[in-house]
């Protein structure tokens, strides 16, 4: 399973009018959901509907840069239900993006959760100003209302970029993760990459072959020991999580290091280009300066700064707090306490411990969808 599949998958099934749960978004987390709610007697297309902005199966992933690598074996980057077919790890490294999307696609299909594409939800909104009323859905082509909201629509379409002086200054290309495909087109170039995670990791290693390169971060990257992967930091994180629920104390993944070293970042390491500098403190118009008044000229700078949730749709129900902040608990961690009829998955820990990653999301697709069963 190397190749990505063909996005033309031919029409899909119109939402209804009116349905049970409708959930907003159809990668991972919604495919985990649809999963667990078919699991439990709801019917896909009746019972519940999945709704995706996007024109292909797979979230996010098929947007994401071509090299990228998960940070696990195929073993253990799965969804409920369906394990990820075997990739070659000893052979090739961890799988690739095309992977992941290849495996996506087949899982909507195989279990049949007829995803609702391309229909952007703008809007969620209380139907008819009813408090306990049923929940309406809008879109320049979509209206539907439902009992129950699950809003599953991930990070990748709110890229966050820092606010630095003098960027409007720089006469030079910016851009963020979210925008970069691939490094040919910086070849020769002379590219900064601001960031301390994987992403800035990987895209800096496949940059630095054709590229003259700095790395800055505002705190030195940590790096894991080159037999550790993804699965050593899911686990820390959710033993963490568990610890601080019993009142216990947990050195949690502190020390332990966040970036895997996959084949190509060792590579990168091995050849010296994995130095890291503090962060800059302002642009110029020809590049960078740092507070003792060093400089570096650069051509591109690429922002590796993270995302954030993509959460505009919700915003006619008010439920942001004074802090800014939409809180949820309840038995799936995830139901939002301001409003019992929606829930909030995949967003990162605050809706539940690794629920943005693959292997993270199915107990609390499960919680969530169980939840929503017996409602």
């Amino acid at each position: 399973m190397t190749e990505q599949p063909d996005p033309a998958q031919g029409p899909t099934p119109q939402p209804p009018a009116h349905v049970q749960v409708a959930i907003v978004g159809g990668g991972q987390a919604g495919l985990a959901t649809g999963f667990y709610l078919r699991r439990a007697g709801l019917t896909p297309g009746e019972d519940f509907v999945i709704i995706d902005a996007a024109d292909r199966p797979g979230g996010a992933w098929p947007r994401m840069w071509d090299g990228l690598r998960i940070f696990s074996p195929s073993s253990s980057s799965s969804l409920p239900g369906w394990m990820m077919p075997t990739w070659d790890e000893s052979a090739h490294g961890y799988p690739p993006r095309s992977h992941v999307v290849d495996y996506l696609t087949r899982y909507e299909q195989r279990y049949e959760l007829n995803v609702c594409r391309p229909h952007r939800v703008t809007a969620v909104k209380t139907e008819d100003q009813d408090p306990q009323g049923r929940m309406l859905l809008t879109g320049d082509d979509l209206s539907l209302s439902a009992q129950t909201v699950i809003s599953t629509t991930g990070t990748w379409e709110r890229p966050f970029w820092p606010v630095y002086p003098g960027m409007r200054d720089f006469s030079g290309k910016q851009l963020h993760a979210a925008d970069y495909k691939n490094p040919e087109e910086f070849e020769g170039r002379r590219v900064i990459i601001v960031g301390g995670g994987n992403s800035a990791a990987q895209i800096l290693a496949e940059v630095s072959t054709v590229a003259e390169t700095t790395w800055a971060s505002s705190r030195p990257p940590r790096f894991l020991p080159d037999d550790v992967d993804g699965r050593a930091l899911f686990a820390a994180a959710t033993a963490r999580i568990r610890a601080l629920e019993e009142g216990r104390e947990h050195a949690g993944v502190a020390g332990l290091g966040d970036i895997v070293m996959i084949p190509s970042v060792r590579e990168a390491r091995d050849r010296g280009a994995l130095t890291a500098h503090p962060m800059f403190t302002r642009l110029t118009s020809t590049g960078v300066a740092w507070e003792n008044d060093d400089t570096q000229d650069a051509d591109v700078i690429i922002w590796c700064t993270g995302f954030r949730p993509a959460l505009h749709h919700l915003q006619p129900l008010g439920l942001r707090d004074a802090h800014g902040h939409i809180r949820v608990g309840g038995p799936s961690k995830t139901q939002v306490l301001a409003d019992p009829r929606l829930y909030l998955l995949g967003y990162g820990d605050w809706t539940g411990t690794a629920s943005a990653t693959l292997v993270g999301v199915g107990p609390f697709a499960k919680a969530t969808a169980m939840a929503v069963a017996d409602t």
